[in-house]
């Protein structure tokens, strides 16, 4: 047995079932010895930043991580934005990248560069593998920090010649899952002496809600209290939207109507909440506000992040926590006034689900059509772009995990080649792709990796034929914006030529219908709209002038 045979059989011990990417020279010893794998299947992309946003996608479905494959050089270079995607979003995933022969590492040669030490940043871990006997304890000890809370991405280097070189007697380590750290109870007790005294509580879910079973924990908890729910982007479906105690999707950088909720809280529960969704001096500006922390790790030191108590563990634990206290010493109902801010939003969210429009479609109504066309367990994913900000607050879900957004490091490109991660996640369920025109055409090329492996999701590409955020926020700030418009190419003809299903929908009645025939037809889908960007200063005008609810 060689180094790359054994590696395979500790990726094989680990439960790995796919690895996506684009194989080089010096992956060639792994890559033979992966094909005599029977339990693990290898999906060929057609670039590697592609085959890190399916393992992205795939690792935050699943909770197991995602691996994904590039040779040394300029192979690993393209990872690289999907690993860090990975990494600040919270997946879990392993990069796998092929090194130059060690007898040359330390000279000027062909492509060779430090690959560990630019993955460092963007990793929860980096390393080479330097001799052949530790690959048991390096694969076993890079799935163990890939998965521990918070979850991210780590990179193992093989070099061509320590691939090749043979191994005795050496076999995987066994997998074990360690116990996660509870809170201890007297600062469990602390919070819940503030949440007891509060009069006007808020949750702020975030994407830690989403993972660990800690949504069920948090839907028992405002079921019991009727304490209201604000979520933010990432994490969606933490509370369904028909809960009455959902008051729906905080992020905007603008004063929406949820943000009210915030204002006239006395008290702010945040629960698994990453900073990089949202930053706190957009909703606690002048750092005044009572916090409790509730996380897997400790508060990020932040002057507009002030927790009174943290309680530092497993948070669905923790909530369980709170709901045994509950249940022995009810509060009394916990209703901050969010009834109106929550009608509100529903009022806002249906006001153009009747729209009629010939040649471009509303944003609201596009998205009205897609909930209606996506069951309660289906997925849809944004990419980066104008049309984020309107999933944000116009799609709202049943559960967790069902529509992803990258939002801690906002990659474009992410949402296709991560449709089809989901679509081998969960073959049984919907999948759509909405994509502005820019961020689909940055991995157009895995429209053919999709076609190929006979995937059939439905990418939604709402047309403006410029970057449309960029110009929104420079519009917003300078009451004008730079050039940049594109052109496009023949949508039809593009997705024809892809082996795709595809339409284009200029009158905004014909679109429910349009998404339906996509996801019929047993091809992956192109449904193109031409989408009514004016919409986007006028949002931004109204939030602004929103009146707090009485």
């Amino acid at each position: 047995m060689n180094a790359a045979q054994l590696f395979v059989r500790c990726l094989e011990a680990e439960g790995v079932e796919y690895i996506f990417g684009v194989p080089g020279e010096e992956n060639a010893d792994f890559m033979m010895a992966l094909e005599e794998s029977d339990s693990i299947q290898f999906v060929l992309t057609r670039h590697e930043q592609g085959a890190a946003f399916m393992a992205d996608v795939y690792g935050r479905l699943t909770g197991k991580p995602g691996v994904c494959l590039g040779t040394l050089g300029p192979g690993a270079a393209n990872l690289i934005t999907g690993v860090a995607d990975a990494n600040m979003d919270r997946a879990p995933l392993i990069v796998l990248t092929g090194q130059a022969d060690s007898r040359r590492q330390h000279k000027e040669s062909h492509q060779n560069m430090d690959v560990v030490a630019m993955f460092e940043p963007v990793t929860k871990w980096a390393t080479p593998i330097i001799n052949a006997q530790n690959i048991p304890e390096v694969v076993r000890k890079a799935f163990k920090l890939a998965q521990t809370e918070k979850p991210g991405a780590c990179l193992i280097e093989l070099a061509e010649d320590i691939a090749h070189a043979p191994v005795q007697d050496l076999k995987p380590l066994p997998v074990t899952k360690p116990r996660r750290a509870v809170p201890d109870d007297k600062v469990v007790d602390r919070a819940w002496a503030l949440i007891r005294a509060a009069k006007s509580p808020v949750i702020l879910a975030g994407n830690g809600c989403i993972r660990k079973r800690a949504s069920k924990q948090l839907r028992a908890f405002v079921e019991s209290t009727g304490m209201g729910v604000i979520n933010t982007f990432m994490a969606k479906g933490a509370v369904s939207r028909k809960s009455p105690e959902c008051m729906f999707t905080m992020g905007l950088q603008a004063h929406d109507l949820v943000t009210f909720a915030v204002d006239q809280a006395d008290l702010v529960i945040t629960l698994g909440y990453d900073l990089v969704e949202y930053h706190p001096r957009l909703w606690n500006p002048k750092g005044d506000k009572r916090v409790i922390h509730a996380d897997f790790l400790p508060a990020e030191v932040d002057e507009n992040y002030r927790p009174e108590v943290e309680m530092v563990g497993d948070l669905a634990h923790t909530l369980w926590m709170f709901n045994e206290r509950q249940a022995m010493d009810p509060l009394n109902a916990k209703v901050a006034n969010h009834t109106s801010i929550r009608q509100g939003m529903l009022d806002d969210f249906a006001i153009h689900k009747d729209d009629d429009t010939e040649g471009t479609i509303r944003p609201q109504k596009a998205l009205w059509d897609a909930r209606q066309v996506m069951g309660p367990d289906d997925i849809l994913l944004s990419d980066v772009g104008a049309h984020k900000m309107w999933i944000a607050r116009y799609y709202q879900c049943d559960s967790p995990n069902t529509c992803l957004i990258s939002n801690g490091f906002c990659s474009m490109g992410f949402a296709l080649p991560g449709a089809i991660g989901a679509t081998i996640a969960h073959p049984d369920r919907r999948v759509l792709a909405v994509c502005g025109d820019g961020g689909f055409l940055m991995n157009v090329q895995e429209m053919e990796t999709a076609a190929r492996l006979g995937k059939n999701f439905v990418a939604m590409v709402w047309e403006d034929q410029a970057y449309g955020l960029i110009a929104w926020k420079q519009h917003t700030t300078f009451g004008r914006h730079t050039e940049l418009s594109f052109t496009n190419p023949d949508w039809i003809k593009l997705g024809e030529s892809f082996g795709w299903y595809a339409q284009r929908v200029e009158r905004s009645r014909d679109l429910a219908g349009a998404l339906e025939s996509a996801f019929t037809d047993p091809r992956p889908g192109l449904v193109v709209v031409p989408i009514d960007y004016r919409e986007n200063p006028l949002l931004t005008e109204r939030l602004g002038n929103i009146e707090a609810p009485i």
